[in-house]
C-alpha cells in the first residue's frame, strides 16, 4: 500500500470537509442559524456550518474537520509533540523511526507543522489495515441478517408464535405497567433509538461474505473501534534505529520519554448550543446536560462514543443509583417511625420528667458540677429517632440490600457482556509499563517472558521486591497510625471542650442578657456543640490527610516498580482504599465501638494521658455516631464531589478566560486537534477515583446503616448529581479517551463484596453495644413487672456515695446543694451492697444478651445472604440459553454458507434482503433488551430513521 509520508502543510481550509453519515446518532430537526457565530471558551464551533431546517430528522450533518486535507481520509488519531530543547535530535530521530514504522504497518500520516509551539501528526487507518487487525484481534462484527433469517426459518419456524403461559402473561403485564410508570424517566428515543443486538462472529477477511459491509467501507468500523485498533498499532511499534534497546517501542514509552506530548482520538464535534449536530453534542444534550438528571442513561451510545470500559462504569453507577431508591424509601420510613415515637416512648418520658429528681454524677473531676438527668431530655429524644426497634430491621434490610445489589449487578453485567459481545473477551498480554522499563534501563538481570518469549528485566523477589514491599507497607501502617493519632487528638479536644462548656455558669455575668441567654443555650447543648465542632474538625483533618495520602500512595507504588499497568492499578487501589478507609472510618469506629465502653466508675475512672475517658450521654452514643457519620458523609460529598468537581473547574476556566489574550479571530483559526489538545488529558486513573468515591460511599451506607437510616437518601441525591458531573466532565472538559474494552468492573467488585461482609459484623456490634436495643429487650423480658419500659431509666442507673470521691475530685460547684448520692449510667451494685460497685447480675445478663445477639444476627444474616447468592444465578437462565443457541446458530450459519459457497452459489445477492421481527426471533423468550427491531428495506435503518451500528 502506498503511504503518504511527505509532510504536507495544513492550509486551514475547511471547504474540503466532507459530510459524513452519523452511524449511531440521529440528527435533530434543523440547526441554529447562529452556529457559525457561536464561540466558546476554547474557540469556535470547529468550522461547523448550519444546515437548513427540514421536516424530518437529518442524517447528513456537517461535522468538525475530522479529515485529512483531501476531505476523504478520516483522522483516527492525533499525535502531538513540542520541541525538546534538551535533546532535539534524539527526539526527532525517535519520532522519524516511529512514524516510518507506522507507515510500514499501513497507516497514513499527515502533518500540521505551522511553526507553533505544538506540532501534530494526523493518523488515518485505511480499511485494509482495519480489516487485517480485526482479523488478528478476532473482533466480533455483525453478520448479514439474511443468513440468520434463512436459518431461523429452517430450524425454528414452529417457535415463531409460542403460546405464553398464564404466569408469563402476568409477568409481561407487570413489566409493561412498570415500564409505563418509568416512561417519564426515559431519554428521548426519537433521537437515541433503542439499540438492538445482531448476530455476530469473529471477523475473518477470508469470510468477508458473512458480514454486512456497506458500500462506503470506511463506515463499517465504528470510530471507537478505529481508534482502538490504531492505538493497538501505536503500542507495538519501535522507535529505535538499532535493536540494542529491546523495549524502545510503543506510544506510551514515547510519551513517558517526552518524544510526544500527547496522543488522543478527536472528539466528533462541538457540544455547545448552536453547534452542528454531532455525536458529542447529542450525548451532551441528552445525557450530560443537567436537564437530564432524572433520566436514564443511553448506555449503548456512551459505549459507541467512549468505549466499553467507561460505559461499564456509567452502567454500574446508574444501576447502583437505581438500587438506592428502595433503600431510600425504607430508610425514610424508619426515620419517620423514629420521629413518631420520639416523644411517646416511655423511657424518654421518664428521662425528661423533672419530678424524678435524678441527680447525676459530674462529667469531669473537680471542675464539673452535679447535674439533673432531665437536662439531657432533648438529647435522649433525638436518640430515640435512630435508636429503636426499627434499627434492627433496617440493619437486616441493608445487609440483604447489599447482597441483592451485588447479585443483581452480576446478572446485569452478564447481560451487558452478551449485548456488547464481551462474553469471550480476554485481556491481551500486557507489555511492561514504560516507567518500569525506564527505571530498569541499565538493569543487568533478565528473564524470559513465558508468553511473549522476550527477555525482560527481572527483579528477584527476596533480594529486591520483598524489602521494598516490606518498607512500602510499613510506611502505609505509619500513615494509618497518623489517622488514628488525629482521632486521638479530636478525642482530647472533645474532652477539654466539654469540660470548658461545663464551666459556663461560673463565668457568665448576669448583667448581659444576650450573653447569658446564649451561654445558657450552649451550656444546655454542650454535648451537641462538642460533637458537631469535633466532627467538623475531623472532616477538615480527613480532607487534608486524603491529599497527603494520595501523593504518598502513588510515590510508594512507583517505588515498588511494578511491571504491568494492571499490577500497578491493583496496588494503588489497595493502598488508596485502605488509607482512605482508615482515614474516613477511624473516628466513626471509635464512637461506635469504644466510646463509653471502658470509662470505669465515679471515684475510680480509667484515664488516658492523665484524663478521663469520654462517656456516652444519658441517651446513649448512637445519636453522636449518627451526627459524626452525617457530617463526614455529607461533608465529603459537598466538598469533594460538588465543590472540587463542579465549582473549582468552573473557577479555573473563568480565570483562564479572563487571563487569555487570544482574540476571537485567533480562536476561530484553531483546528479541532488544537482545541482538543488544550483540554485536560483523559488519564488512566480518571475512572479509578470515580470508583473509589462510590465504593467509600457504599461503605458509609452499609457498615453504619444502623446508626443513620437517612444515608441512602443523601447517597441517592449525591449520585444523581455525580452521574451528570462525570458525564459533563468526560464530554466537555477532557480529551476524548481511548475506547478501551473491559468485560467487568475489575477489582472493585471484590472490594464491594468485602465491605458487604464487614457491614454484617459492624451492624451487629452497633446494635448490640452502641444502641439501647439489647438492654431494653433484657429489661422488658426479665426485669419489668408488666413487660413494659416503665422503670427502665432507673434500671440503667447505678448509685454512688459522694463521700467516696477523693478530695481532689469532688465538685467545687455545689449550686444544687449538698449531694450525698449521685447516679451514673452503668450496671453496678449500690454502695450499700457487698461487694460495692462491682458488676451487678443485670450487667452479666445484658452482656450475655449482647453477645448472643451478635452471634445470632451474624449467622442468620450470613445464612440468608448466602442463600440469596446461591438462589440467584450470576447469569440469567434465559441468557445462558441465548448464548449457547447463538453459538450454535452462528456455527451452523458459517457451515451452511461455506457449503453453499463451495457449491458455487452467489452469496453477494443476500446483502439487501428485507428482514422481519417474526423471522429473526430465535427464542420464544427473547427479551426486549436484545430483540431485533424492524428495519426498513435495504438500508438497515430503524423506524426513527437513524442508522444503528452494533
Amino acid at each position: 500500500m502506498a503511504a503518504k509520508y511527505t509532510p504536507a502543510p495544513r492550509t486551514g481550509d475547511d471547504s474540503k470537509q466532507k459530510p459524513v453519515r452519523l452511524q449511531t446518532f440521529s440528527g435533530a430537526n434543523g440547526l441554529d442559524e447562529e452556529a457559525q457565530r457561536h464561540t466558546d471558551d476554547e474557540g469556535d464551533v470547529d468550522g461547523q456550518t448550519a444546515n437548513s431546517t427540514q421536516d424530518k430528522p437529518k442524517l447528513e450533518t456537517d461535522l468538525r474537520n475530522l479529515f485529512f486535507d483531501d476531505g476523504k481520509r478520516r483522522i483516527d488519531f492525533i499525535l502531538a509533540w513540542t520541541i525538546d530543547h534538551k535533546r532535539p535530535e534524539t527526539a526527532r530521530q525517535a519520532r522519524q523511526v516511529f512514524e516510518e514504522n507506522l507507515i510500514k504497518e499501513g497507516l497514513e500520516l499527515e502533518y500540521d507543522t505551522r511553526g507553533r509551539d505544538v506540532n501534530f501528526v494526523k493518523v488515518h487507518a485505511p480499511f485494509d489495515v482495519l480489516k487485517r487487525y480485526a482479523d488478528i484481534l478476532k473482533l466480533r462484527m455483525p453478520m448479514k441478517m439474511i443468513l440468520a433469517e434463512q436459518h431461523m426459518k429452517e430450524k425454528y419456524s414452529d417457535w415463531e408464535t409460542p403460546l405464553p403461559s398464564v404466569g408469563a402473561r402476568l409477568w409481561n403485564n407487570t413489566i409493561q405497567l412498570v415500564r409505563k410508570f418509568m416512561v417519564p424517566f426515559h431519554y428521548d428515543e426519537t433521537v437515541l433509538p433503542t439499540v438492538s443486538r445482531s448476530y455476530s462472529c469473529p471477523y475473518s477477511s477470508s469470510r468477508e461474505y458473512l458480514f454486512e459491509i456497506p458500500e462506503n467501507k470506511d463506515e463499517y468500523f465504528s470510530k471507537a473501534i478505529r481508534s482502538w485498533i490504531v492505538d493497538y498499532i501505536l503500542r507495538r511499534q519501535s522507535f529505535n534505529v538499532s535493536n540494542s534497546k529491546t523495549f524502545s517501542f510503543g506510544i506510551k514509552k514515547m510519551l513517558s520519554d517526552g518524544f510526544y506530548s500527547a496522543a488522543y482520538p478527536l472528539h466528533e464535534g462541538h457540544w455547545k448550543a448552536g453547534s452542528a449536530n454531532n455525536a458529542r453534542k447529542v450525548l451532551f444534550d441528552h445525557w450530560a446536560n443537567w436537564t437530564n438528571c432524572l433520566k436514564f442513561q443511553p448506555i449503548d451510545y456512551i459505549r459507541f462514543y467512549f468505549g466499553e470500559k467507561i460505559a461499564l462504569y456509567f452502567a454500574w453507577l446508574g444501576f447502583y443509583t437505581l438500587m438506592l431508591v428502595p433503600a431510600t424509601v425504607v430508610g425514610l420510613a424508619v426515620f419517620f417511625y423514629g420521629l413518631g415515637i420520639m416523644s411517646t416512648n416511655i423511657a424518654s418520658k421518664e428521662l425528661c420528667d423533672p419530678h424524678n429528681n435524678i441527680t447525676m454524677c459530674p462529667l469531669c473531676d473537680a471542675r464539673c458540677p452535679y447535674w439533673k438527668l432531665s437536662d439531657a431530655c432533648s438529647h435522649a429524644k433525638a436518640s430515640r429517632i435512630f435508636d429503636n426497634g426499627a434499627t434492627v430491621f433496617f440493619a437486616i434490610f441493608m445487609s440483604l440490600w447489599g447482597t441483592l445489589f451485588l447479585e443483581f449487578w452480576k446478572r446485569k453485567e452478564a447481560t451487558i457482556q452478551y449485548k456488547w459481545d464481551l462474553t469471550t473477551f480476554v485481556q491481551e498480554e500486557e507489555p511492561p509499563r514504560p516507567e518500569y522499563l525506564s527505571k530498569l534501563e541499565n538493569w543487568q538481570i533478565f528473564k524470559m517472558n513465558p508468553v511473549t518469549g522476550i527477555q525482560e528485566p527481572h527483579l528477584p523477589f527476596w533480594k529486591r521486591r520483598f524489602p521494598i514491599f516490606l518498607a512500602s507497607y510499613s510506611i502505609m501502617l505509619f500513615l494509618a497510625a497518623i489517622a488514628v493519632t488525629a482521632v486521638i487528638g479530636v478525642i482530647a479536644y472533645r474532652v477539654s471542650m466539654l469540660a470548658a462548656l461545663q464551666l459556663i455558669p461560673q463565668h457568665v455575668s448576669s448583667n448581659s442578657t444576650v450573653v447569658a441567654t446564649t451561654a445558657g443555650l450552649i451550656y444546655e447543648n454542650a454535648s451537641l456543640v462538642t460533637t458537631v465542632t469535633a466532627a467538623l474538625i475531623n472532616l477538615a483533618i480527613i480532607i487534608i490527610l486524603n491529599v497527603i495520602y494520595g501523593h504518598l500512595a502513588f510515590w510508594l507504588t512507583d517505588w515498588e516498580c511494578l511491571r504491568t499497568q494492571s499490577e500497578y492499578d491493583n496496588s494503588i487501589t489497595i493502598k488508596l482504599f485502605a488509607l482512605q478507609f482508615v482515614n474516613y472510618f477511624c473516628s466513626i469506629f471509635y464512637i461506635a465501638f469504644f466510646k463509653g465502653q471502658f470509662v470505669g466508675r465515679p471515684g475510680k475512672y480509667r484515664t488516658i494521658f492523665g484524663g478521663r475517658q469520654e462517656e456516652c450521654e444519658a441517651g446513649g452514643c448512637l445519636i453522636e455516631l449518627c451526627i459524626q457519620l452525617a457530617i463526614i458523609m455529607v461533608g465529603k460529598q459537598l466538598i469533594q464531589n460538588n465543590f472540587i468537581e463542579i465549582v473549582v473547574p468552573k473557577l479555573i476556566k473563568l480565570v483562564k478566560r479572563k487571563c487569555s489574550k487570544e482574540t476571537r479571530e485567533q480562536k476561530l483559526a484553531k483546528t479541532p486537534w488544537e482545541k482538543d489538545y488544550i483540554l485536560a488529558p483523559a488519564e488512566s486513573m480518571s475512572l479509578f477515583y470515580e470508583y473509589l468515591e462510590m465504593v467509600l460511599q457504599f461503605g458509609f451506607l452499609t457498615i453504619f446503616c444502623a446508626a443513620f437510616p437517612l444515608a441512602p437518601l443523601f447517597a441517592l441525591l449525591n449520585n444523581i448529581v455525580e452521574i451528570r458531573v462525570d458525564a459533563n466532565k468526560f464530554t466537555t472538559h477532557l480529551r476524548r479517551p481511548l475506547a478501551e474494552k473491559s468485560a467487568n468492573i475489575g477489582i472493585w467488585y471484590s472490594v464491594l463484596y468485602g465491605i458487604s461482609r464487614i457491614a454484617i459484623i459492624s451492624n451487629a456490634f452497633i446494635i448490640a453495644l452502641t444502641s439501647e436495643f439489647i438492654p431494653r429487650l433484657v429489661y422488658t423480658s426479665r426485669y419489668s413487672p408488666d413487660e413494659s419500659l416503665s422503670g427502665y431509666i432507673n434500671f440503667t442507673m447505678a448509685y454512688f456515695n459522694t463521700s467516696d470521691f477523693a478530695p481532689s475530685d469532688r465538685p467545687k460547684d455545689i449550686h444544687l446543694g449538698v449531694i450525698s448520692m449521685c447516679r451514673y449510667k452503668d450496671f453496678r451494685n449500690p454502695p450499700w451492697e457487698d461487694p460495692e460497685y462491682r458488676r451487678s447480675t443485670a450487667f452479666w445478663h445484658v452482656l450475655a444478651a449482647r453477645l448472643a445477639f451478635v452471634v445470632v444476627f451474624e449467622n442468620v444474616v450470613v445464612v440468608i445472604t448466602s442463600l440469596i447468592s446461591w438462589l440467584i444465578p450470576d447469569v440469567p437462565t434465559i441468557l445462558k440459553e441465548q448464548i449457547h443457541r447463538e453459538a450454535y446458530i452462528t456455527n451452523e450459519i458459517v457451515l451452511k454458507t461455506e457449503l453453499r459457497r463451495a457449491q458455487g452459489e452467489d452469496l453477494n445477492s443476500l446483502g439487501g434482503a428485507h428482514l422481519s421481527d417474526e423471522n429473526l426471533r430465535y427464542s420464544p423468550h427473547h427479551s426486549e433488551d436484545i430483540e431485533l427491531k424492524k428495519r426498513s428495506p435495504s438500508t438497515g435503518k430503524s423506524k426513527s430513521g437513524s442508522q444503528i451500528y452494533i
